[in-house]
């Protein structure tokens, strides 16, 4: 993979800016802490005021590494679906694999409570119940979208398909929600806001090995859907099996996109806008690039909009599914407006 001394630059300058993000990241919160203390305690030496360790090792700290897992595996995952469909505003979540996740919450929540027990009744964690609940729709979606994707052989009857999956999804949980009692529908809403700071090192032990191999594994794909962008023919004639192709891609992009959903619940936009932000930044297409660029400012850009969200100064947390919809929203507006030519982005 070649580089010009332009793209080395702004390498090194991501690089920079995403330690110093991640920094700061750990630096804000409720609880006021000295920088210096941080950094030492960042580097391993020990600090005479305990909870403030505590606070940084098993609080801030594993809510940065879940904020770079998280706009990584999402801005990865936009990227599939784009090339998949050779559509801009394709993301994440248009196989209806986050509806699949919110409908498993909503089935432990919603129906756990109309039925007379809650999460915490069953004798097991609250979050590994509403983790374990979102992969299993999850799983239940990507599982008929592979059995339909082994039928349809065209990418957008596929792409309509999985919205319809995604609708159908959400009539039942408003179904479910119009049965079901206020607390319990307060508890469903809040999940759909989205949280970066449940996850414990218990569960990264879980969420993070399956984000990083994905996205090492997609990394294998470059050559396949750069082959893609050209158009179907053209990837047969230099012998891609598509259908193999496709699936390889869903199955990556549910992955991602079904397990951050679990744990850290839906967030909107980060996945449609950094596979844009990423090719306006170094002006290609090709995936040998985008790959690790699109790893690199996803991570930065979910850091930043969780350092938004903390509210700097207040003790207050803004929902990061709200953060991300205010920031992505208007930058996708953007991108469209300032590129008329916008669907041959894919070309370049």
């Amino acid at each position: 993979m070649s580089m010009s001394n332009r793209q080395s630059g702004i390498i090194l300058f991501l690089l920079g800016l995403l330690v110093i993000l991640t920094v700061l990241n750990i630096s804000l919160g409720s609880v006021y802490i000295p920088f210096q203390k941080i950094l030492a305690t960042l580097t391993g030496q020990s600090i005479e005021n305990e909870g403030w360790q505590n606070i940084i090792l098993q609080f801030r700290l594993p809510k940065a590494i879940t904020a770079i897992l998280v706009g990584s595996g999402l801005g990865i995952s936009g990227l599939l679906m784009q090339t998949l469909f050779r559509n801009p505003l394709a993301g994440p979540f248009v196989l209806g694999i986050s509806s699949g996740a919110s409908l498993g919450v909503a089935m432990a929540i919603l129906a756990g409570m109309t039925f007379g027990f809650s999460l915490t009744q069953m004798g097991i964690g609250g979050s590994w119940i509403l983790t374990i609940s979102a992969s299993l729709g999850a799983i239940l979606v990507l599982l008929v979208v592979i059995l339909v994707s082994l039928k349809v052989k065209d990418s957008m009857s596929l792409l309509i398909i999985g919205l319809m999956f995604g609708s159908a999804t959400s009539a039942i949980v408003t179904v479910l929600q119009f049965f079901s009692k206020a607390e319990s529908i307060q508890a469903y809403l809040v999940w759909t806001f989205g949280s970066l700071g449940g996850v414990t090192w218990q569960e990264l032990e879980v969420f993070m090995p399956i984000v990083l191999l994905t996205i090492l594994g997609t990394f294998m794909l470059s050559k396949k859907l750069n082959a893609l962008l050209l158009g179907d023919n053209y990837a047969r004639s230099m012998g891609l099996n598509i259908n193999n192709t496709r699936l390889l891609i869903i199955i990556s992009t549910a992955l991602l996109a079904g397990t951050i959903t679990a744990f850290c619940g839906p967030i909107a936009f980060i996945g449609i806008a950094i596979p844009h932000i990423t090719r306006l930044i170094f002006n290609t297409s090709n995936h040998k690039v985008l790959f690790p660029m699109v790893v690199l400012c996803g991570a930065i850009l979910m850091l930043i909009c969780d350092i938004i969200a903390q509210i700097p100064g207040r003790e207050y947390t803004l929902p990061i599914n709200a953060v991300t919809s205010v920031f992505g929203a208007p930058l996708v507006i953007w991108l469209v407006v300032r590129r008329k030519n916008f669907s041959k982005t894919f070309a370049k």
